[in-house]
């Protein structure tokens, strides 16, 4: 909810501006772009709410809403007031170079708030509607922690390039670009070998074949257990990013599901293993809301279950 009680997902970026002053202020990144903070609630933990509402890749029709929900959510668990990046638009299917460009003010405004973020000694959460968001991300991870474990649970690799693509998706090339295979004009950074992917199980042949001379450690779901994820990552810090496709279809619905996941149960097994002390960001992202009420919010109990221990201060202190 936001502080006038109208949930994020019913809210337009308009309605948001009727807000009394004493209640928000705006940060313009672009004319197109407003960055919302709610002033009237101490944060309960160090984490900051970071909501991507602006088209960014999307071609599925419930992304973006999604996103919403889940943060609405996550706002009701952690008593944190979300921030809103980008402004919504309709889903599309174009190819990366196009998607890149028209999501350029998103991008360049979620990098910032996570900067920003970081600035203050806090942890960024951010809940985005697909995989593109980590174009802005994962570049300043590496700015401010270098030497972060990237846990990339997500049923795809997410590592094609711009010459490898088959299907033209910017959301299946966010990993190839961080750790600087392509450009995306957001920056790199990010060590391969300090990548762990988990759950995965829907990886193309050449997107297979540079994972592995880039030294990614991949993990399908039945080699997924917490012991083995929480061995890979060490006592180091962890950058968490979570696409719900890595879970078995009929939980939480996402645009690229396929079968073989895990379950969420199994998923929060494997977050709860996760020391507190070691996370220095958590994203999550490609819920796909549907228009039906009860389906969304059965699929959102499964979500905020399923990530619960992660906001658990006292594990691993």
């Amino acid at each position: 909810m936001q502080s006038d009680g109208t949930p994020l997902a019913n809210r337009t970026l308009a309605s948001i501006q009727q807000l009394p002053l004493n209640q928000a202020r705006y940060i313009d990144t672009d004319i197109s772009i407003h960055l919302f903070v709610a002033c009237n609630k101490e944060f309960p933990l160090p984490f900051e709410l970071l909501v991507s509402q602006g088209r960014i890749a999307d071609r599925s029709l419930g992304a973006i809403r999604g996103a919403a929900l889940a943060a609405n959510a996550l706002s009701a668990l952690t008593g944190l007031e979300p921030v809103i990046i980008g402004t919504p638009s309709a889903p599309k299917v174009d190819d990366w170079s196009r998607s890149l460009l028209e999501a350029r003010a998103t991008l360049e405004a979620l990098q910032d708030a996570v900067a920003a973020t970081f600035m203050r000694e806090n942890t960024p959460l951010v809940v985005a509607n697909t995989c593109s968001a980590s174009l802005a991300t994962l570049p300043i991870l590496a700015q401010r922690h270098p030497d972060t474990t990237v846990l990339w649970i997500d049923a795809h690799g997410d590592f094609n390039t711009p010459s490898t693509t088959a299907s033209g998706y910017l959301g299946g090339m966010v990993l190839a670009a961080t750790c600087g295979l392509w450009e995306s004009g957001f920056g790199a950074g990010i060590d391969p070998a300090r990548v762990i992917i988990a759950g995965a199980r829907d990886i193309e042949t050449p997107e297979q074949r540079a994972l592995s001379d880039a030294g990614v450690r991949i993990f399908g779901p039945d080699e997924s257990a917490p012991t083995t994820i929480q061995k890979a990552i060490g006592d180091g810090p962890v950058w968490i990013h979570i696409d719900w496709d890595v879970l078995e279809p009929g939980f939480v619905p996402a645009a690229y599901a396929i079968g073989g996941g895990l379950t969420p149960t199994a998923l929060r097994a494997l977050l709860e293993s996760i020391p507190a002390k070691q996370i220095v960001g958590i994203e999550l992202t490609e819920f796909e809301a549907s228009s039906n009420e009860a389906n969304d919010a059965a699929a959102l109990a499964h979500l905020i279950h399923t990530v619960s221990p992660l906001f658990d201060g006292s594990r691993g202190l």
